[in-house]
Protein backbone atom coordinates (compact mmCIF):
# COMPACT_ATOMS: atom_id res chain seq x y z
CA UNK A 1 0.00 0.00 0.00
CA UNK A 2 1.51 3.39 -1.03
CA UNK A 3 2.44 5.87 1.99
CA UNK A 4 -0.61 8.15 2.37
CA UNK A 5 0.88 11.92 2.10
CA UNK A 6 -1.90 13.01 4.76
CA UNK A 7 -2.04 12.63 8.31
CA UNK A 8 -4.50 9.97 9.81
CA UNK A 9 -7.84 10.72 10.73
CA UNK A 10 -8.19 10.85 14.25
CA UNK A 11 -10.88 8.93 16.06
CA UNK A 12 -12.92 12.53 16.93
CA UNK A 13 -12.53 13.72 13.11
CA UNK A 14 -13.43 10.16 11.93
CA UNK A 15 -16.76 10.77 14.41
CA UNK A 16 -17.40 14.23 13.50
CA UNK A 17 -17.67 13.28 9.67
CA UNK A 18 -19.86 10.28 10.24
CA UNK A 19 -22.23 12.63 12.44
CA UNK A 20 -22.57 15.08 9.28
CA UNK A 21 -19.87 17.84 10.43
CA UNK A 22 -17.77 18.22 7.59
CA UNK A 23 -15.86 20.79 9.50
CA UNK A 24 -14.17 18.97 12.47
CA UNK A 25 -12.60 22.69 13.47
CA UNK A 26 -15.66 24.25 14.01
CA UNK A 27 -15.92 22.39 17.69
CA UNK A 28 -12.21 22.26 18.05
CA UNK A 29 -10.68 24.09 21.16
CA UNK A 30 -10.42 27.92 20.66
CA UNK A 31 -6.45 28.74 22.05
CA UNK A 32 -5.50 26.34 19.33
CA UNK A 33 -7.25 27.27 16.32
CA UNK A 34 -7.93 31.06 17.08
CA UNK A 35 -7.32 33.31 14.05
CA UNK A 36 -4.68 35.89 15.42
CA UNK A 37 -5.35 39.13 14.16
CA UNK A 38 -2.18 41.52 12.84
CA UNK A 39 -0.74 43.62 15.53
CA UNK A 40 -1.49 46.57 13.13
CA UNK A 41 -5.35 45.43 12.49
CA UNK A 42 -5.60 45.03 16.57
CA UNK A 43 -4.64 48.90 17.04
CA UNK A 44 -6.44 50.60 13.76
CA UNK A 45 -8.06 53.68 14.81
CA UNK A 46 -9.71 55.97 11.98
CA UNK A 47 -7.13 58.07 10.44
CA UNK A 48 -8.19 61.64 9.07
CA UNK A 49 -8.02 61.14 5.16
CA UNK A 50 -10.52 63.66 3.75
CA UNK A 51 -11.81 67.35 3.39
CA UNK A 52 -14.86 67.66 2.20
CA UNK A 53 -16.53 70.65 0.89
CA UNK A 54 -20.35 71.59 -0.40
CA UNK A 55 -20.14 73.72 -3.89
CA UNK A 56 -22.81 75.89 -5.63
CA UNK A 57 -21.01 75.96 -8.30
CA UNK A 58 -17.90 73.29 -9.01
CA UNK A 59 -16.57 75.00 -12.20
CA UNK A 60 -15.96 78.40 -10.23
CA UNK A 61 -14.85 76.29 -7.23
CA UNK A 62 -12.34 74.20 -9.38
CA UNK A 63 -11.07 77.45 -10.91
CA UNK A 64 -10.37 79.03 -7.81
CA UNK A 65 -8.23 76.09 -6.38
CA UNK A 66 -6.29 75.30 -9.72
CA UNK A 67 -5.31 78.96 -9.02
CA UNK A 68 -3.65 77.94 -5.83
CA UNK A 69 -1.54 75.34 -7.85
CA UNK A 70 -4.03 72.53 -7.37
CA UNK A 71 -3.66 69.28 -9.67
CA UNK A 72 -7.35 69.36 -10.92
CA UNK A 73 -8.13 67.56 -14.21
CA UNK A 74 -9.91 69.89 -16.58
CA UNK A 75 -13.02 67.75 -17.22
CA UNK A 76 -14.05 67.80 -13.53
CA UNK A 77 -15.55 70.89 -13.51
CA UNK A 78 -19.32 69.49 -14.72
CA UNK A 79 -18.47 66.65 -12.24
CA UNK A 80 -21.25 66.06 -9.16
CA UNK A 81 -17.90 64.57 -6.47
CA UNK A 82 -14.41 66.02 -7.18
CA UNK A 83 -11.58 64.52 -5.28
CA UNK A 84 -7.96 64.83 -5.50
CA UNK A 85 -5.23 63.53 -3.16
CA UNK A 86 -2.56 66.32 -1.60
CA UNK A 87 1.23 65.53 -1.04
CA UNK A 88 0.98 63.59 2.41
CA UNK A 89 -1.80 61.86 1.24
CA UNK A 90 -4.88 63.68 2.61
CA UNK A 91 -7.51 64.28 0.35
CA UNK A 92 -9.78 67.57 -0.91
CA UNK A 93 -13.37 66.69 -1.99
CA UNK A 94 -16.10 68.92 -3.20
CA UNK A 95 -19.33 68.36 -3.38
CA UNK A 96 -22.66 69.69 -5.27
CA UNK A 97 -25.81 70.65 -3.46
CA UNK A 98 -27.32 68.30 -5.81
CA UNK A 99 -24.87 65.40 -4.86
CA UNK A 100 -25.41 66.45 -1.23
CA UNK A 101 -29.17 66.42 -1.58
CA UNK A 102 -29.13 63.14 -3.44
CA UNK A 103 -28.53 61.51 0.08
CA UNK A 104 -29.32 64.09 2.48
CA UNK A 105 -32.66 65.41 0.92
CA UNK A 106 -32.57 68.09 3.94
CA UNK A 107 -29.48 69.45 3.52
CA UNK A 108 -29.08 73.28 4.14
CA UNK A 109 -25.72 75.46 3.60
CA UNK A 110 -24.82 76.72 6.99
CA UNK A 111 -25.19 80.44 6.80
CA UNK A 112 -22.59 82.89 9.28
CA UNK A 113 -18.96 82.74 8.92
CA UNK A 114 -16.97 79.99 8.24
CA UNK A 115 -16.16 77.69 11.35
CA UNK A 116 -13.51 76.11 9.74
CA UNK A 117 -10.74 77.05 7.08
CA UNK A 118 -8.55 75.23 4.60
CA UNK A 119 -4.95 76.52 5.11
CA UNK A 120 -2.26 76.42 2.78
CA UNK A 121 1.25 76.78 3.20
CA UNK A 122 3.10 79.16 1.00
CA UNK A 123 7.18 78.90 -0.02
CA UNK A 124 7.99 82.49 1.58
CA UNK A 125 6.02 85.54 2.89
CA UNK A 126 6.03 86.87 -0.82
CA UNK A 127 4.21 83.69 -2.40
CA UNK A 128 1.56 84.75 0.16
CA UNK A 129 1.14 88.12 -1.47
CA UNK A 130 1.36 86.54 -4.74
CA UNK A 131 -1.49 84.02 -3.97
CA UNK A 132 -3.52 86.68 -2.83
CA UNK A 133 -3.11 89.43 -5.60
CA UNK A 134 -3.83 86.46 -8.43
CA UNK A 135 -7.14 85.16 -6.53
CA UNK A 136 -8.47 88.59 -5.70
CA UNK A 137 -7.86 90.06 -9.46
CA UNK A 138 -9.41 87.10 -10.94
CA UNK A 139 -12.54 88.12 -8.75
CA UNK A 140 -12.63 86.45 -5.81
CA UNK A 141 -13.00 87.46 -2.24
CA UNK A 142 -9.87 88.35 -0.05
CA UNK A 143 -10.81 88.71 3.53
CA UNK A 144 -7.95 89.78 5.16
CA UNK A 145 -5.35 91.57 2.59
CA UNK A 146 -2.02 89.50 3.81
CA UNK A 147 0.29 91.13 6.81
CA UNK A 148 2.76 90.10 9.22
CA UNK A 149 1.14 87.99 12.29
CA UNK A 150 1.79 88.22 15.94
CA UNK A 151 3.15 84.47 15.50
CA UNK A 152 5.24 84.79 13.09
CA UNK A 153 3.89 84.02 9.75
CA UNK A 154 2.60 86.12 6.83
CA UNK A 155 -0.87 85.19 6.67
CA UNK A 156 -3.98 86.54 4.78
CA UNK A 157 -7.80 85.03 4.41
CA UNK A 158 -9.64 84.49 1.45
CA UNK A 159 -13.26 82.96 0.67
CA UNK A 160 -14.09 80.20 -1.73
CA UNK A 161 -16.56 80.43 -4.31
CA UNK A 162 -18.98 79.10 -0.92
CA UNK A 163 -17.60 81.26 1.40
CA UNK A 164 -15.38 78.76 3.06
CA UNK A 165 -12.35 80.05 4.30
CA UNK A 166 -8.63 79.57 3.02
CA UNK A 167 -6.09 81.04 4.81
CA UNK A 168 -2.36 81.60 3.13
CA UNK A 169 0.44 81.25 5.18
CA UNK A 170 4.22 81.26 5.58
CA UNK A 171 6.86 81.63 8.16
CA UNK A 172 8.47 84.98 8.18
CA UNK A 173 11.38 83.85 9.04
CA UNK A 174 12.85 80.76 7.12
CA UNK A 175 15.10 78.93 9.76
Amino acid sequence: MPESRFAPLTPYVVRCRREGNLDPCARSVPFKTARRQSAYAARMTPRFDLVGCAVSDMARTLDFYRRLGLDIPADADHQDHVEVTLPGGLRLAWDTVAMLRGFHPDWTPPGGSPRTSLAFRCADPAEVDRYWTVLTDAGFHGEIAPWDAFWGQRYAILHDPDGNGVDLFAPLDPS
